[in-house]
């Protein structure tokens, strides 16, 4: 349910209809814009009298809202959030760019891939520690190893760090990582999303490989509902009957989600074509879409690379990616830090 509030109310008489509704067991949600307040309610607002809260001279409408995703929902956050990562902002026109290798497998590699993202204009370095892998046989990340390397090469570069927690049990473990990933793999491992949900690091939810757009904001749901507002999304393609590319990356979802919420979206163009000739059209074709950022895999030798080779790009293709993303940003209206 959405409580529109009069401009210019007084800030006691709304919070006086706040405390009513959380004493019916609800959740609250306030939005407050620049000419308008939405109060959310979030919970079974069955048990609440939608004619008496119109009948309030500080409510301007009452609507009830059919979507499962409530604190997700742009009807209850009209305005893009902005989520700020060490001064690097997702959402509105504001553009990032996350880059580095798909695993963490020295210091010598990450720090030397760091440093070339960095200067290609990357705004943030990504690395895996931990590594969900299809096979039991394949390689499995450094673990804690690799995040200590990757926390080394935050302090040599300045560059904010995002990496994937596969388990609650590595939580402290990320102390001083400024972005945690959620894997496609683990996007409905509700038990974990919940405890991100307490945390407010930010929250990088990756779509699983066969979920719907609703199941994903579910997803994000679970994450808002334990009081983290700090969801970035990240469209990383879906499983389709087609084999030529790894996955098919679903540009359509990018403007469905900014339709249906006000989190930042991203896309990760590595990850869907798993082929790194293409990574710049579809970087390319993403920010056309309306993407908020993209999550590019760098590799300084991809030919030896234990991890996702195939898909890496070295160091000087993706500054040719950048300086494209660079020309073309303006006619969106993005900007890159």
């Amino acid at each position: 349910m959405i409580v529109v509030i009069k401009k210019d109310q007084e800030k006691k008489q709304v919070q006086n209809l706040i405390s009513w509704v959380e004493k019916l067991g609800l959740k609250v949600h306030l939005s407050e814009g620049e000419n308008t307040t939405i109060i959310g309610l979030v919970g079974d607002t069955s048990k609440v009298d939608i004619d008496l809260i119109r009948t309030l001279d500080i409510v301007e409408s009452v609507t009830r809202v059919q979507e499962p995703y409530k604190n997700a929902n742009r009807k209850f956050h009209p305005a893009d959030s902005i989520i700020d990562v060490n001064s690097c902002k997702f959402g509105g026109n504001h553009f990032q760019i996350i880059a580095g290798p798909c695993s963490i497998e020295s210091e010598k590699q990450v720090i030397e891939v760091a440093m070339a993202c960095k200067k290609a204009g990357a705004t943030l370095l990504r690395g895996g520690a931990f590594k969900p892998r299809t096979s039991p046989y394949s390689f499995q990340g450094m673990g804690v190893d690799g995040l200590k390397l990757l926390k080394k090469a935050k302090a040599e570069t300045g560059l904010p760090i995002v990496t994937e927690i596969m388990s609650e049990e590595h939580i402290d473990d990320f102390e001083g990582v400024d972005v945690m990933q959620v894997g496609a793999r683990n996007m409905q491992n509700f038990d974990l999303l919940k405890r991100l949900g307490k945390l407010k690091t930010p929250i990088l939810l990756k779509r699983g490989i066969a979920a719907t757009i609703e199941e994903w904001l579910m997803s994000a749901e679970y994450i808002m509902s334990e009081g983290n507002p700090n969801v970035i999304l990240c469209e990383r393609g879906i499983r389709t009957y087609e084999t030529y590319t790894r996955n098919t990356l679903d540009l359509s979802a990018i403007p469905v989600l900014k339709e249906r919420t006000h989190l930042p979206v991203i896309v990760d163009p590595s990850h869907a074509l798993g082929i790194s000739r293409f990574v710049k059209p579809m970087s390319l074709a993403s920010v056309g879409a309306g993407a908020d950022g993209l999550m590019i895999e760098v590799h300084n030798d991809p030919a030896h690379a234990l991890c996702d080779g195939a898909q890496s790009l070295r160091p000087e293709q993706f500054e040719d990616v950048v300086t494209s993303l660079r020309a073309m940003l303006p006619a969106v209206g993005k900007e890159l830090n």
